[in-house]
């Protein structure tokens, strides 16, 4: 109900549930990510590192997690998967970088919709646009936040 405190209230309600699913944090399992358990995932990265950290993360928490270290791989992975649905993209790759891969992506039509994450190390001003504008339908710096990645999981999973 709108009235003259709405505003306060509406405030006091969102930061308490974000409180409550922040209480969770690292202490996250698979049975709490009911949203994310079974959700096929493609995680293209250049670093060995950051896609064996990342994958394990994501498997921990029920992902199925198929991995591509580069644009032209990341390609291959969704026209061999389409069971795909969604996409966290490195943007930093040599040969076929994230914007470029993105581009293809958003080219075909089965495609259009998937929602993509991007997720860079080179944080300069202007970056976020750049990927948006590129068709990515997120953006998030490395060092990953796991909490944030799971929260935009979810926001794009729902979808």
């Amino acid at each position: 109900i709108k009235g003259q405190r709405s505003p306060e209230r509406l405030l006091d309600e969102v930061s308490l549930f974000l409180h409550s699913i922040g209480s969770r944090g690292a202490n996250a399992t698979p049975s709490d990510d009911q949203n994310l358990g079974g959700r096929q995932v493609l995680l293209v990265d250049d670093d060995m590192r950051n896609l064996f950290a990342l994958s394990k993360s994501l498997r921990a928490r029920g992902m199925n997690v198929i991995m591509a270290q580069d644009g032209y791989k990341a390609l291959q992975q969704l026209q061999e998967n389409p069971s795909i649905e969604l996409v966290l993209m490195d943007i930093m790759m040599p040969g076929m970088d994230g914007y470029e891969t993105t581009r293809e992506i958003r080219k075909r039509p089965e495609w259009a919709n998937l929602p993509i994450i991007a997720v860079t190390a080179k944080a300069m001003h202007g970056d976020r646009d750049k990927c948006l504008d590129a068709g990515a339908n997120d953006y998030l710096t490395k060092p990953v936040d796991l909490d944030k990645l799971l929260s935009m999981m979810r926001v794009w999973l729902q979808k």
